[in-house]
């Protein structure tokens, strides 16, 4: 199959999915092309299957803000005629679902049938999409979607309560690719980082409110007060300068490492010990899920689709958000006892098996042979 996939080519979770998934597709024989504004921080490589097309949005001093989706529309019009794409794949509802209906009327006026495949991947659906501004066009993009998917039954079940979806919605989980994730470093230098006595403690996100910034601090704080301990905390964000403030106020500026974005994600979990992901929400939790992969166990709350990654007691804990003083407890559980870390460490390795690149891109491709199938039938009748 020729594949279009549209995706934020960002550090978010659902451009890494996005990027992984088309590479992923690109091995098993289809050719993709990734069609949005810059090349994927993760498409590292193109080659005769992977291809990149930058969608330009060229300044008018008429428009107030710059039309993106408009841009958009057009590039995957011209990019389905010049390259034969049979299929889109987009990743959030809005503005690239949005944006994939308004190319598909476009080529049908020219006899083109190209359909769509819709992936939700969370924020599309509970910030963006619920604002009352953005919400009929959410709705209607999902239900002019040819096939729905959502990243975990927890969001599924938030789409349908939120909007009125006429469309079936397929749960696809997110995924992790183990080969990438099994640690090739002679020494991945824990050294640098802490002593043998010290545990590693690590937080990656992109420090949003949602992702309860001070709670990660605050559950550090209570650790290292009950054994020596490092926190790595990777990412940018609007809440890194108030969490850099707060480790100032709680004296352990010593203890704590700011490192901002970064891509080596893979040697940092190399030598951390245990995740904190205290989300206000999650749509999934692929950060855990990275954890988790590199045999790293996770303190998280249960909102979301989290319950649905990390199994509580078997690769970590599930806490209530803002449960401060019972996800500290739990991490000092885990820590505390080098047998016990090693077990969860086992355990959460386990667990990310699940979740293995080859057992869910097959499930994708079911569903491009059956929508493109369906999608013809249609066209026909």
């Amino acid at each position: 199959m020729k594949i279009g996939i549209v995706c934020y080519p960002t550090f978010g979770g659902s451009g890494v999915v996005a990027t992984e998934l088309g590479l992923e597709l690109s091995k098993r024989g289809h050719e993709i092309h990734f069609i949005t504004y810059s090349q994927p921080v993760r498409l590292e490589l193109l080659s005769n299957n992977v291809h990149f097309h930058e969608v330009h949005v060229p300044e008018y001093p008429l428009f107030h803000y710059q039309p993106y989706e408009l841009a958009l529309s057009s590039k995957l019009v011209d990019m389905v005629k010049l390259h034969g794409i049979e299929l889109l794949h987009v990743h959030y509802a809005i503005p690239h679902a949005y944006a994939a209906f308004m190319a598909q009327q476009m080529l049908l006026d020219e006899g083109l049938l190209v359909p769509i495949v819709t992936t939700l991947h969370g924020t599309d659906i509970t910030l963006v999409g619920n604002h009352p501004f953005y919400k009929p066009a959410v709705t209607f993009s999902i239900n002019k979607s040819d096939a729905v998917t959502s990243v975990s039954e927890s969001l599924k079940n938030d789409t349908l309560r939120l909007f009125n979806i006429k469309k079936d919605i397929h749960v696809v989980p997110n995924f992790i690719d183990l080969e990438k994730h099994t640690n090739n470093f002679t020494d991945c230098q824990r050294a640098m980082m802490a002593n043998d006595k010290e545990r590693i403690v690590t937080h990656i996100s992109n420090m949003r409110e949602v992702k309860q910034i001070p709670d990660v601090i605050k559950i550090f704080y209570n650790i290292q007060k009950e054994l020596p301990a490092k926190l790595m905390m990777v990412g940018e964000g609007p809440e890194k300068e108030g969490a850099e403030l707060l480790v100032t106020e709680l004296g352990i500026e010593d203890k704590v490492i700011f490192f901002g974005n970064s891509n080596e994600i893979d040697r940092i979990l190399c030598f951390s010990d245990l995740f904190l992901l205290p989300s206000e929400t999650e749509s999934f939790g692929l950060a855990a899920l990275e954890a988790m992969a590199s045999g790293v166990p996770v303190i998280s709350t249960n909102t979301g689709g989290l319950p649905e990654v990390n199994e509580d007691g078997f690769s970590g804990y599930l806490s209530d958000v803002n449960a401060v003083t019972d996800m500290s407890a739990n991490a000092i559980k885990i820590l505390k006892d080098l047998n016990t870390l090693n077990t969860f460490k086992s355990n959460a390795k386990a667990q990310s098996r699940k979740f293995d690149i080859h057992n869910i891109v097959p499930q994708y491709e079911a569903i491009y042979e059956q929508t493109l199938e369906r999608f013809s039938e249609m066209v026909i009748n």
